[in-house]
């Protein structure tokens, strides 16, 4: 696959995502690399949906740390069970927040970050990292990012 992404900005979020779902599987598919497939993800997640940050953090002992991203600079390290993204790896699951601030315990990486949806990578029944995305809107995700997120990070589990 070339390296361009073919978008339609027209189309319904959830349409967008059916979309560009086969277009990074396509380009991940074959490429052994690790860091290249996350952050390949990570470029056209942000470029598809201009979302204010993209990025993944990988299981390394007993903490997050950070991997390939799109964004702002951001959080080094994040320990088990802190903040979103160590909450959704303590729970492995899917953490939607409408509105960080509400959150107990959110770690401000940006104070510009207003909403976030974290994914864990599953691989054998083990977190080995999680996908974290923000927005500096409120409530700018839904069912359909986690839908949508949730079957890429399957895909995501095979590069691991």
């Amino acid at each position: 696959m070339s390296e361009t992404l073919a978008l339609d900005t027209t189309l319904t979020k959830a349409a967008q995502y059916q979309q560009l779902l086969p277009q990074i599987e396509a380009l991940t598919t074959g490429e052994p690399d690790l860091t290249a497939n996350l952050a390949n993800t990570a470029a056209a997640l942000r470029q598809a949906f201009g979302f204010f940050w993209v990025g993944f953090y990988v299981v390394k002992g007993d903490e997050l740390v950070l991997g390939p991203f799109q964004g702002p600079i951001a959080c080094t390290r994040i320990r088990h069970g802190k903040g979103v993204c160590g909450a959704s790896w303590a729970q492995a699951q899917t953490i939607l927040v409408p509105d960080v601030e509400a959150f107990p315990g959110h770690i401000a990486c940006s104070s510009d970050s207003k909403s976030e949806i974290v994914v864990p990578i599953i691989k054998n029944g083990q977190v080995v990292a999680v996908l974290d995305v923000d927005s500096d809107q409120l409530n700018d995700f839904d069912h359909h990012d986690q839908a949508a997120l949730e079957q890429l990070m399957q895909l995501a589990a095979q590069w691991f």
